[in-house]
C-alpha cells in the first residue's frame, strides 16, 4: 500500500512539486488517489470528463489522438491529461496501459488551486496554453487601439478657413475629406501653411483644391508598427484609419509617443535614407541585435517577426528604388511579390529570399528592364543577408517573372493538375504579398486562384496531404525525437518539424474556407472564427504555434548572446525539464491534427 509520506516522497522529485513548501507538499500528496492500471486497460479516451490530472507512478501508458494513432508512450513521473483538463475538462487523447502500471490522480479542483496560489506550478502547465494578453507595445497593439478620438472630417467644397477652424476648435492637426461617404483626401496644418498661406491662395479656397487626395490608409486590425514603419518610408505624420470604406479615424505621429518602441524604427529610418547596397547591409548586420532585443524583452513571436519582416520589406522596396534611378522608368507596370516567410511576414534572425515579378500583360517578359531589376534587386537582397534561395524561387528566375496571364494559367494548371511539383509550388505561391509595384496586379489574380483552389475538392485533398510532409519531432518513448546522425545529431530542426508543419495546416485551412490571410497565426485566427477549425481545437493549435516558435526566436537569440550565427537547430537536453514537457505537448498537438488531415484530408474539428 503506497503512504501519504511514499507518494510524498516521489512527487518531491518531480517538477513543479519539488518547488513547493514542504505542508503543501504534504497536503498535496494526501490529495492525489493511486490507480492500478492493467496491461491492456484504458485510463480515459478522447471525450471522458477527466476527473484530474494523471502522473504516472510506475509502467508504461500508450497516448493515442481521435484516430487512435500513436502520439506517445509515457513511464514514471511524467503526467498526462493536463491539456484537456485545463481546457473545456474533457481529454483530447486515450491513454492505455502498456504494462500493468499505477497512476496517481490529483483532482482538478487541487490542481486549480495550486495553479493560483504558486507561479511555478502556473508556469509548468499554464505556459504556452494562453493567448497573450493586450500589450502596450506597438508590436501587438491594433491601429484601431490607437484612434483615440471620432473621426474629424468635411466635404471637399468646403472652404479651407472653415476646416482650419475645425481643426482648431477640435485640437487636431488634420481633417480627413468625406465624399459620399468614402474618404477621398486628408488635409493638415502642413498643408494648410504649405499649400494656402505660402502660395498666396485665398482662405476661403475649397480644401478639395488644397488637400493630399488618396491618402494611404490602414485598416483597424493593422498592427501599430505598420503606422509607424509607413511614417518614417513614406515620410508623413498622419494616416487615415478606414475600415469597410468608412473613415473611422486619424493615427499621428503624437499617438505613438506612449508606445514608441524605436530600434526597429530606427533601422526602417535608416534604410529609407540609404543610397547604397553597402549602406543597407549596414542596416540590416543589426538585426540580429534587434531580434536579441526584442526576444529578452519578452515581445509576443508574432509582433517579432512582423517588425523583422518591415525591414525587409523596407530594404525590397528602396532596393527597387535604387534599381530605377539607375536603369531608369520601367517599360510597364510591375509587381515584386515575396512569398516564403517574408510573405507570411513571419522572418526570423535567418532568412533566404523567396520572391517573383508580376508584369502587366503588355509588357514583354524578356524585357532587358525587368531582368536588370530582378538581378539588382536580388543581389543586393543576398548583400544584406537574404541569401539566395536554393530552391530558385526568385524573380531571377525567368519562370518567375512573367505577364499576369502567365501567372493566371500557372495556378490554372497547378490547380488542376495537382502533381509533385504542382503542390510544391502552389504551397509556396499562395503565401505571395505584395511589396513594391502595382499592387493590384496581384489582388485579382489572387482572388481568383483562391476561389478556383477552395472550389477544387481533388486539389484542396492533395494540398492536405501535402501537409503531412513534416513531422513534429516525437519520439516513441514520450521524448522529442532528435536528428540521429550528423554535424546535427541530438538537435531539432525548429523550422522544418517545428513550425512548417502548423504553416502547412495554416495553409490548407485557408484553402478549405476561401481564406485571405497569408500569416500562418492570422489564418488560424479566421479558421477558427469562420468554423473551419472547431474552437477548442484552432485554440489549441495557435498556443502550440505560439510556444514553437516562442521557443525558436528564444533559441536564435541565445545563439547571438554567445556570439553564433542563428539557426534553427535547437538543442532539447539544453532546456528545462519544464519547457522540455511543454514543447513536447505542443508537438503532439500538431500531431494529432495532422493525423486527422491524414484520415478525411480535413483539419478536424
Amino acid at each position: 500500500m503506497v503512504t501519504t509520506s511514499a507518494i510524498k516522497d516521489f512527487i518531491s522529485l518531480i517538477h513543479p512539486y519539488d518547488a513547493l513548501p514542504q505542508d503543501e507538499r504534504t497536503r498535496i500528496a494526501a490529495s492525489f488517489e493511486r490507480r492500478p492500471a492493467t496491461a491492456g486497460s484504458m485510463i480515459y479516451q478522447v471525450g471522458d470528463r477527466l476527473p484530474g490530472l494523471y502522473l504516472i507512478e510506475s509502467g508504461r501508458i500508450r497516448v493515442a489522438d481521435a484516430n487512435g494513432d500513436s502520439v506517445s508512450e509515457l513511464s514514471a513521473r511524467d503526467s498526462l491529461g493536463e491539456r484537456g483538463l485545463l481546457g473545456d475538462g474533457t481529454a483530447v487523447t486515450t491513454a492505455t496501459a502498456i504494462e500493468d502500471s499505477s497512476v496517481l490522480m490529483l483532482p482538478r479542483d487541487n490542481l486549480l488551486r495550486l495553479i493560483d496560489t504558486y507561479p511555478v506550478v502556473a508556469r509548468f502547465f499554464v505556459h504556452g496554453r494562453m493567448s497573450p494578453g493586450r500589450s502596450n507595445d506597438l508590436a501587438m497593439l491594433r491601429v484601431g487601439e490607437l484612434v483615440h478620438h471620432a473621426p474629424l472630417s468635411c466635404s471637399p467644397d468646403t472652404p479651407a478657413i472653415t476646416a482650419a477652424q475645425m481643426m482648431r476648435d477640435a485640437g487636431a492637426s488634420s481633417i480627413g475629406i468625406v465624399q459620399d461617404g468614402r474618404l477621398t483626401g486628408l488635409m493638415t496644418i502642413r498643408d494648410i501653411s504649405g499649400r494656402i498661406v505660402a502660395e498666396g491662395r485665398d482662405a476661403h479656397t475649397p480644401v478639395g483644391q488644397v488637400m493630399t487626395p488618396d491618402p494611404i490608409t490602414l485598416s483597424p486590425d493593422q498592427l501599430g508598427y505598420d503606422v509607424l514603419h509607413i511614417m518614417l518610408e513614406r515620410r508623413i505624420g498622419h494616416l487615415p484609419v478606414v475600415s469597410g470604406g468608412r473613415f473611422v479615424g486619424m493615427v499621428s505621429q503624437t499617438d505613438l509617443t506612449r508606445v514608441l518602441a524605436m530600434s526597429s524604427a530606427a533601422l526602417i529610418h535608416d534604410i529609407a535614407g540609404a543610397r547604397t547596397v553597402q549602406a543597407l547591409a549596414g542596416a540590416t548586420a543589426r538585426i540580429p541585435e534587434l531580434l536579441l532585443q526584442l526576444m529578452r524583452a519578452h515581445h509576443h513571436h508574432q509582433g517579432v517577426t512582423r517588425m523583422i519582416t518591415d525591414i525587409g520589406d523596407a530594404v525590397t522596396r528602396r532596393l527597387i528604388a535604387l534599381a530605377q534611378d539607375q536603369l531608369g522608368p520601367a517599360p510597364g507596370p510591375f509587381l515584386w511579390a515575396a512569398c516564403g516567410s517574408q510573405g507570411r511576414q513571419e522572418q526570423t534572425g535567418l532568412s533566404d529570399q523567396d520572391n517573383c515579378l508580376l508584369l502587366g500583360d503588355e509588357c514583354p517578359a524578356d524585357h532587358p528592364w525587368f531582368a536588370g531589376l530582378a538581378r539588382f534587386v536580388s543581389d543586393g537582397l543576398n548583400a544584406c543577408g537574404y541569401v539566395y534561395c536554393p530552391g530558385d524561387m526568385m524573380a531571377t528566375n525567368p519562370r518567375w517573372c512573367q505577364p499576369v496571364s502567365v501567372w493566371r494559367g500557372y495556378f490554372r494548371d497547378w490547380i488542376a493538375n495537382p502533381g509533385p511539383e504542382a503542390r510544391l509550388l502552389a504551397s509556396v505561391m499562395f503565401d505571395l504579398r505584395a511589396i513594391g509595384g502595382d499592387a493590384t496586379l496581384l489582388q485579382g489574380l489572387q482572388a481568383e486562384t483562391l476561389a478556383m483552389a477552395s472550389r477544387n475538392s481533388i486539389f484542396v485533398a492533395h494540398m492536405a496531404a501535402n501537409a503531412l510532409t513534416h513531422r513534429p519531432p516525437l519520439g516513441l518513448v514520450g521524448g522529442l525525437a532528435t536528428i540521429r546522425s550528423g554535424k546535427h545529431r541530438r538537435k531539432i530542426d525548429m523550422k522544418l518539424n517545428g513550425v512548417a508543419p502548423v504553416i502547412e495546416l495554416a495553409r490548407v485551412c485557408a484553402l478549405q474556407g476561401g481564406l485571405a490571410a497569408v500569416n500562418t497565426r492570422e489564418r488560424l485566427i479566421v479558421a477558427t472564427d469562420r468554423g473551419v477549425l472547431s474552437e477548442r481545437g484552432g485554440r489549441e493549435l495557435i498556443a502550440a504555434y505560439d510556444l514553437i516558435q516562442t521557443t525558436r526566436l528564444d533559441n536564435q537569440a541565445e545563439q547571438i548572446q554567445r556570439g553564433l550565427p542563428p539557426d534553427n537547430l535547437l538543442d532539447p537536453a539544453g532546456l528545462p525539464a519544464f519547457e522540455r514537457s511543454h514543447l513536447r505537448d505542443a508537438f503532439v498537438v500538431v500531431r494529432t491534427m495532422q493525423s486527422g488531415v491524414g484520415y478525411d484530408k480535413r483539419i478536424p474539428g
